[in-house]
Protein backbone atom coordinates (compact mmCIF):
# COMPACT_ATOMS: atom_id res chain seq x y z
CA UNK A 1 0.00 0.00 0.00
CA UNK A 2 1.34 3.42 -1.18
CA UNK A 3 2.12 5.54 1.76
CA UNK A 4 -0.15 8.91 1.76
CA UNK A 5 1.07 12.24 1.76
CA UNK A 6 -1.77 15.29 2.48
CA UNK A 7 -0.68 19.17 1.57
CA UNK A 8 -4.50 20.57 1.19
CA UNK A 9 -5.52 23.17 3.10
CA UNK A 10 -7.61 21.77 5.14
CA UNK A 11 -8.12 18.90 6.51
CA UNK A 12 -4.01 19.01 7.47
CA UNK A 13 -2.11 16.02 9.01
CA UNK A 14 -2.81 15.30 12.23
CA UNK A 15 0.18 14.91 14.63
CA UNK A 16 0.88 11.51 16.46
CA UNK A 17 0.08 13.32 19.78
CA UNK A 18 -3.15 14.29 18.65
CA UNK A 19 -4.01 11.19 17.26
CA UNK A 20 -3.38 9.47 20.76
CA UNK A 21 -5.83 12.16 22.53
CA UNK A 22 -8.52 11.14 19.82
CA UNK A 23 -8.55 7.99 21.17
CA UNK A 24 -8.95 8.71 24.59
CA UNK A 25 -12.20 7.47 26.52
CA UNK A 26 -15.14 9.71 26.34
CA UNK A 27 -15.49 11.91 29.20
CA UNK A 28 -18.58 13.90 30.48
CA UNK A 29 -18.70 17.23 29.79
CA UNK A 30 -20.55 18.71 32.42
CA UNK A 31 -17.75 17.52 35.23
CA UNK A 32 -14.66 19.13 36.95
CA UNK A 33 -12.64 17.32 34.89
CA UNK A 34 -14.10 18.60 31.52
CA UNK A 35 -13.79 21.94 32.78
CA UNK A 36 -10.38 22.46 33.86
CA UNK A 37 -9.47 20.96 30.36
CA UNK A 38 -11.75 23.16 28.79
CA UNK A 39 -10.07 26.33 31.03
CA UNK A 40 -6.78 25.58 29.82
CA UNK A 41 -7.82 25.20 25.64
CA UNK A 42 -9.57 28.76 26.82
CA UNK A 43 -6.42 30.52 27.92
CA UNK A 44 -4.01 28.63 24.70
CA UNK A 45 -6.97 30.11 22.39
CA UNK A 46 -5.87 33.75 23.51
CA UNK A 47 -2.39 32.49 22.59
CA UNK A 48 -2.64 31.60 18.93
CA UNK A 49 -4.86 34.46 19.00
CA UNK A 50 -2.64 37.34 20.11
CA UNK A 51 -5.75 38.57 22.27
CA UNK A 52 -6.63 39.06 26.01
CA UNK A 53 -10.48 38.73 24.60
CA UNK A 54 -12.48 35.41 24.95
CA UNK A 55 -12.33 33.18 22.09
CA UNK A 56 -15.52 31.20 21.90
CA UNK A 57 -15.48 27.52 20.84
CA UNK A 58 -18.26 26.18 18.83
CA UNK A 59 -18.95 22.70 17.46
CA UNK A 60 -19.12 23.75 13.94
CA UNK A 61 -17.44 24.17 10.70
CA UNK A 62 -15.19 27.29 9.87
CA UNK A 63 -18.55 28.82 8.27
CA UNK A 64 -20.54 28.63 11.60
CA UNK A 65 -18.65 30.78 12.93
CA UNK A 66 -19.01 33.22 9.83
CA UNK A 67 -22.07 33.03 10.10
CA UNK A 68 -21.89 33.97 14.00
CA UNK A 69 -20.40 36.93 13.28
CA UNK A 70 -22.98 38.33 10.38
CA UNK A 71 -25.55 37.43 12.41
CA UNK A 72 -25.01 39.04 15.65
CA UNK A 73 -22.73 41.92 14.89
CA UNK A 74 -25.59 43.42 11.94
CA UNK A 75 -29.03 43.76 11.72
CA UNK A 76 -31.68 43.07 9.20
CA UNK A 77 -31.53 45.72 6.46
CA UNK A 78 -27.71 47.32 7.60
CA UNK A 79 -25.23 48.20 5.07
CA UNK A 80 -21.75 46.00 5.12
CA UNK A 81 -18.83 46.43 3.41
CA UNK A 82 -16.99 42.76 1.93
CA UNK A 83 -13.82 42.44 0.76
CA UNK A 84 -14.42 39.56 -2.32
CA UNK A 85 -11.06 38.25 -4.21
CA UNK A 86 -11.91 34.84 -4.20
CA UNK A 87 -14.25 32.18 -3.00
CA UNK A 88 -14.59 32.58 0.82
CA UNK A 89 -15.02 36.50 0.59
CA UNK A 90 -17.81 35.46 -1.98
CA UNK A 91 -19.16 33.84 1.05
CA UNK A 92 -19.13 36.89 3.50
CA UNK A 93 -21.48 38.22 0.42
CA UNK A 94 -23.53 35.26 0.57
CA UNK A 95 -23.88 35.17 4.35
CA UNK A 96 -24.75 38.74 4.79
CA UNK A 97 -27.05 38.62 1.92
CA UNK A 98 -28.73 35.11 3.34
CA UNK A 99 -29.33 36.90 6.65
CA UNK A 100 -30.48 40.09 4.84
CA UNK A 101 -28.25 42.35 5.16
CA UNK A 102 -27.19 44.89 2.02
CA UNK A 103 -24.26 44.12 0.81
CA UNK A 104 -21.72 46.75 -0.46
CA UNK A 105 -18.84 44.74 -2.26
CA UNK A 106 -15.22 45.96 -2.89
CA UNK A 107 -14.51 43.34 -5.67
CA UNK A 108 -10.62 42.27 -6.69
CA UNK A 109 -9.55 40.73 -9.49
CA UNK A 110 -8.57 37.06 -8.02
CA UNK A 111 -5.24 36.37 -6.65
CA UNK A 112 -5.41 40.28 -6.17
CA UNK A 113 -5.69 42.18 -2.60
CA UNK A 114 -7.38 45.22 -2.52
CA UNK A 115 -5.21 49.01 -1.27
CA UNK A 116 -6.30 50.29 1.37
CA UNK A 117 -7.18 53.32 -0.18
CA UNK A 118 -9.51 51.27 -2.24
CA UNK A 119 -11.45 50.52 1.27
CA UNK A 120 -11.44 54.07 2.85
CA UNK A 121 -13.16 55.75 -0.33
CA UNK A 122 -15.43 52.87 -0.35
CA UNK A 123 -15.82 53.72 3.26
CA UNK A 124 -16.36 57.31 3.02
CA UNK A 125 -19.11 56.55 -0.32
CA UNK A 126 -20.79 54.39 2.62
CA UNK A 127 -21.10 56.24 5.85
CA UNK A 128 -23.60 53.93 7.56
CA UNK A 129 -21.43 51.02 6.48
CA UNK A 130 -20.39 49.93 10.08
CA UNK A 131 -18.51 46.81 9.78
CA UNK A 132 -15.99 44.98 7.14
CA UNK A 133 -15.65 41.56 6.68
CA UNK A 134 -12.11 40.49 5.39
CA UNK A 135 -9.94 37.37 5.28
CA UNK A 136 -6.32 37.13 6.46
CA UNK A 137 -5.76 34.23 3.50
CA UNK A 138 -7.86 34.20 0.58
CA UNK A 139 -7.62 30.14 0.10
CA UNK A 140 -9.33 29.65 -2.83
CA UNK A 141 -6.55 32.35 -4.45
CA UNK A 142 -3.51 31.58 -2.02
CA UNK A 143 -3.67 35.27 -1.36
CA UNK A 144 -2.33 37.60 1.20
CA UNK A 145 -4.19 40.34 2.55
CA UNK A 146 -2.92 43.57 4.63
CA UNK A 147 -4.92 42.82 7.81
CA UNK A 148 -2.27 45.42 9.73
CA UNK A 149 -3.10 48.14 7.85
CA UNK A 150 -7.17 47.56 7.03
CA UNK A 151 -7.52 47.33 10.84
CA UNK A 152 -5.49 50.73 11.41
CA UNK A 153 -7.90 52.07 8.61
CA UNK A 154 -11.10 50.79 10.46
CA UNK A 155 -9.58 51.76 13.59
CA UNK A 156 -9.52 55.47 12.46
CA UNK A 157 -12.64 55.34 10.79
CA UNK A 158 -14.63 54.04 14.06
CA UNK A 159 -15.65 50.63 11.89
CA UNK A 160 -15.47 46.74 13.17
CA UNK A 161 -13.40 44.57 11.45
CA UNK A 162 -14.06 41.38 11.14
CA UNK A 163 -11.41 38.54 9.73
CA UNK A 164 -11.69 35.37 8.59
CA UNK A 165 -8.50 33.30 9.44
CA UNK A 166 -9.66 29.92 8.87
CA UNK A 167 -6.66 29.03 6.91
CA UNK A 168 -4.12 31.94 7.73
CA UNK A 169 -4.32 31.21 11.68
CA UNK A 170 -1.13 30.34 13.42
CA UNK A 171 0.56 29.33 9.81
CA UNK A 172 0.57 33.48 9.03
CA UNK A 173 1.31 36.69 11.30
CA UNK A 174 -1.87 37.76 12.92
CA UNK A 175 -1.14 39.93 16.14
CA UNK A 176 -4.84 40.60 16.78
CA UNK A 177 -4.96 43.01 20.00
CA UNK A 178 -1.96 44.70 18.79
CA UNK A 179 -2.99 45.13 15.34
CA UNK A 180 -6.78 46.10 16.47
CA UNK A 181 -8.68 43.38 15.06
CA UNK A 182 -11.89 43.17 16.26
CA UNK A 183 -13.14 39.71 15.34
CA UNK A 184 -11.54 37.04 14.38
CA UNK A 185 -12.75 33.28 13.02
CA UNK A 186 -11.24 30.56 12.74
CA UNK A 187 -11.49 26.81 12.12
CA UNK A 188 -9.66 23.67 13.86
CA UNK A 189 -8.37 21.49 10.69
CA UNK A 190 -5.90 23.99 9.02
CA UNK A 191 -3.08 25.27 11.06
CA UNK A 192 -4.41 24.04 14.86
CA UNK A 193 -4.15 20.67 13.39
CA UNK A 194 -7.17 18.74 14.41
CA UNK A 195 -9.78 17.00 12.52
CA UNK A 196 -12.92 19.29 11.71
CA UNK A 197 -15.39 19.78 13.85
CA UNK A 198 -14.29 23.08 15.82
CA UNK A 199 -14.80 26.66 15.19
CA UNK A 200 -13.97 29.79 17.06
CA UNK A 201 -14.31 33.44 17.38
CA UNK A 202 -12.69 36.50 18.88
CA UNK A 203 -14.33 39.59 19.79
CA UNK A 204 -13.30 43.04 20.88
CA UNK A 205 -14.65 45.21 23.66
CA UNK A 206 -15.54 47.88 20.62
CA UNK A 207 -17.89 44.61 18.69
CA UNK A 208 -19.27 43.84 22.08
CA UNK A 209 -21.37 47.03 22.25
CA UNK A 210 -22.46 46.51 18.94
CA UNK A 211 -23.51 43.26 20.20
CA UNK A 212 -25.20 43.80 22.99
CA UNK A 213 -27.11 46.71 21.55
CA UNK A 214 -28.22 44.06 18.61
CA UNK A 215 -31.80 42.20 19.27
CA UNK A 216 -29.81 39.01 17.71
CA UNK A 217 -32.44 36.68 15.74
CA UNK A 218 -29.91 33.83 16.54
CA UNK A 219 -30.20 30.27 18.32
CA UNK A 220 -27.22 28.21 18.77
CA UNK A 221 -25.34 31.05 17.64
CA UNK A 222 -26.28 33.73 20.28
CA UNK A 223 -22.90 34.66 21.51
CA UNK A 224 -24.52 36.58 24.04
CA UNK A 225 -25.80 33.26 25.29
CA UNK A 226 -21.90 32.38 24.50
CA UNK A 227 -20.56 34.46 26.68
CA UNK A 228 -22.61 34.15 29.60
CA UNK A 229 -21.52 29.98 30.02
CA UNK A 230 -18.12 31.33 28.81
CA UNK A 231 -17.88 32.83 31.61
CA UNK A 232 -18.46 29.91 33.54
CA UNK A 233 -16.03 28.13 32.30
CA UNK A 234 -18.99 26.36 30.48
CA UNK A 235 -21.02 25.91 26.83
CA UNK A 236 -24.62 26.63 26.47
CA UNK A 237 -24.60 23.62 24.24
CA UNK A 238 -23.12 19.92 23.92
CA UNK A 239 -19.69 20.87 22.65
CA UNK A 240 -17.45 18.16 20.68
CA UNK A 241 -15.57 16.67 24.08
CA UNK A 242 -13.65 14.73 21.84
CA UNK A 243 -12.35 17.26 19.71
CA UNK A 244 -11.76 20.00 22.73
CA UNK A 245 -9.00 16.68 24.86
CA UNK A 246 -7.40 16.65 21.60
CA UNK A 247 -7.30 20.88 21.20
CA UNK A 248 -5.43 20.75 24.57
CA UNK A 249 -2.49 18.93 23.20
CA UNK A 250 -2.10 20.72 19.95
CA UNK A 251 -2.62 24.11 21.78
CA UNK A 252 0.40 22.28 23.75
CA UNK A 253 2.37 21.73 20.47
CA UNK A 254 2.04 25.11 18.97
CA UNK A 255 2.96 27.12 22.45
CA UNK A 256 6.12 24.73 22.87
CA UNK A 257 7.38 25.53 19.38
CA UNK A 258 5.98 29.22 19.75
CA UNK A 259 4.15 31.66 17.25
CA UNK A 260 7.00 33.58 16.35
CA UNK A 261 8.90 30.39 15.18
CA UNK A 262 6.36 29.03 13.30
CA UNK A 263 5.38 32.23 11.47
CA UNK A 264 9.20 32.61 10.29
CA UNK A 265 8.89 28.72 9.51
CA UNK A 266 6.07 28.94 7.04
CA UNK A 267 7.22 31.85 5.54
CA UNK A 268 10.81 29.86 4.41
CA UNK A 269 8.38 27.22 3.60
CA UNK A 270 6.43 29.23 1.39
CA UNK A 271 9.06 31.02 -0.30
CA UNK A 272 11.26 27.94 -0.94
CA UNK A 273 8.07 26.27 -3.16
CA UNK A 274 7.31 29.75 -5.06
CA UNK A 275 11.12 29.60 -5.89
CA UNK A 276 11.05 25.81 -6.85
CA UNK A 277 7.83 26.15 -8.73
CA UNK A 278 9.51 29.37 -10.78
CA UNK A 279 12.56 27.17 -11.22
CA UNK A 280 10.45 24.33 -13.20
CA UNK A 281 9.17 27.50 -15.24
CA UNK A 282 5.88 27.36 -13.42
CA UNK A 283 4.04 30.60 -12.07
CA UNK A 284 2.39 31.58 -8.89
CA UNK A 285 -0.91 32.45 -9.34
CA UNK A 286 -1.20 35.20 -6.55
CA UNK A 287 0.07 38.49 -6.67
CA UNK A 288 0.22 38.82 -3.12
CA UNK A 289 1.22 35.35 -2.15
CA UNK A 290 0.01 34.41 1.40
CA UNK A 291 2.23 32.16 3.57
CA UNK A 292 -0.15 29.26 4.62
CA UNK A 293 -1.06 28.07 0.68
CA UNK A 294 0.68 28.39 -2.76
CA UNK A 295 -1.24 28.62 -6.06
CA UNK A 296 0.74 27.44 -8.86
CA UNK A 297 -0.81 28.03 -12.40
CA UNK A 298 -1.41 24.48 -14.23
CA UNK A 299 1.07 24.86 -17.23
CA UNK A 300 -0.34 25.26 -21.12
CA UNK A 301 -0.78 21.77 -22.64
CA UNK A 302 -1.97 19.90 -18.53
CA UNK A 303 -4.90 20.00 -17.34
CA UNK A 304 -4.79 20.19 -13.99
CA UNK A 305 -7.58 17.86 -13.24
CA UNK A 306 -5.15 15.19 -14.53
CA UNK A 307 -2.13 17.07 -12.75
CA UNK A 308 -3.59 16.73 -9.32
CA UNK A 309 -5.26 13.54 -9.90
CA UNK A 310 -1.59 12.20 -10.70
CA UNK A 311 0.25 13.81 -8.20
CA UNK A 312 -2.89 12.05 -5.91
CA UNK A 313 -3.23 8.53 -7.61
CA UNK A 314 0.00 7.53 -8.66
CA UNK A 315 2.45 9.09 -6.08
CA UNK A 316 0.17 9.38 -3.25
CA UNK A 317 0.32 13.00 -2.52
CA UNK A 318 -2.51 14.81 -2.84
CA UNK A 319 -2.53 18.89 -2.96
CA UNK A 320 -5.76 20.92 -3.57
CA UNK A 321 -7.13 21.75 -7.13
CA UNK A 322 -8.55 25.00 -8.47
CA UNK A 323 -12.08 26.14 -7.18
CA UNK A 324 -14.96 28.09 -9.73
CA UNK A 325 -13.42 29.70 -12.60
CA UNK A 326 -9.93 28.21 -11.40
CA UNK A 327 -10.97 24.73 -11.69
CA UNK A 328 -8.44 22.71 -14.17
CA UNK A 329 -6.15 26.19 -14.15
CA UNK A 330 -4.34 25.70 -10.55
CA UNK A 331 -3.60 23.33 -7.95
CA UNK A 332 -3.06 24.73 -4.09
CA UNK A 333 -0.11 23.32 -1.85
CA UNK A 334 -0.70 24.03 1.71
CA UNK A 335 2.07 25.01 4.41
CA UNK A 336 0.21 25.11 7.57
CA UNK A 337 -0.39 22.82 10.99
CA UNK A 338 1.72 19.30 10.58
CA UNK A 339 3.84 20.14 7.93
CA UNK A 340 7.71 20.95 8.03
CA UNK A 341 10.48 21.66 5.55
CA UNK A 342 10.57 18.23 4.68
CA UNK A 343 7.34 18.16 3.78
CA UNK A 344 8.50 20.76 1.02
CA UNK A 345 10.77 18.58 -0.55
CA UNK A 346 8.08 15.68 -0.86
CA UNK A 347 5.45 18.26 -2.52
CA UNK A 348 7.88 19.74 -5.22
CA UNK A 349 9.55 16.28 -6.32
CA UNK A 350 5.89 15.08 -6.16
CA UNK A 351 5.04 17.33 -8.45
CA UNK A 352 8.09 17.22 -10.74
CA UNK A 353 7.04 13.50 -11.74
CA UNK A 354 3.27 14.60 -11.75
CA UNK A 355 4.31 16.84 -14.58
CA UNK A 356 6.54 14.26 -16.28
CA UNK A 357 3.95 12.01 -16.32
CA UNK A 358 1.92 14.01 -18.05
CA UNK A 359 3.92 15.03 -20.91
CA UNK A 360 5.68 18.12 -19.31
CA UNK A 361 9.62 19.02 -19.92
CA UNK A 362 10.84 18.64 -16.59
CA UNK A 363 15.01 18.24 -15.22
CA UNK A 364 14.49 15.85 -12.33
CA UNK A 365 15.90 17.53 -9.29
CA UNK A 366 15.91 21.11 -10.29
CA UNK A 367 12.82 22.24 -7.78
CA UNK A 368 13.87 19.58 -5.17
CA UNK A 369 17.52 21.86 -5.66
CA UNK A 370 16.22 24.67 -5.13
CA UNK A 371 13.86 24.21 -1.89
CA UNK A 372 17.67 22.40 -0.56
CA UNK A 373 19.78 25.38 -1.97
CA UNK A 374 17.66 27.77 0.26
CA UNK A 375 17.27 25.34 3.32
CA UNK A 376 20.67 25.00 3.73
CA UNK A 377 21.26 28.68 3.03
CA UNK A 378 19.04 29.50 5.71
CA UNK A 379 20.40 27.23 8.39
CA UNK A 380 17.43 25.00 8.50
CA UNK A 381 19.21 21.38 9.71
CA UNK A 382 21.73 22.93 11.78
Amino acid sequence: MRKKFLFTPGPTPLPPEVQEALSRPIIHHRTTDYQEIFAEVNEGLKYIFQTQNPVFTFASSGTGVMEAAVVNLTREGEKALAIVGGKFGERWKEILEAFGRECVSLDVEWGSAPRVEEVEKILDENPEVEVVFAALCETSTGTKMDIKSLAELCNKKGKILVVDAISGLVAMELRTDEWGVDVVVAGSQKGIMLPPGLAFLSISEKAWKKIENNHIKAYYFDLKKTRKAYEKTDTPFTPAVGLIVALRESLKMIKEEGLENIWRKFSLISFAVREAVKTLGLEIFSRYPAEAVTAVKVPEGIDGIELYKAMKDRIGVQVAGGQAHLKGKIIRIAHMGYMDYTDAIVAISALEMALSILGYSVEFGKGVGKVMEIFMKEGVFK
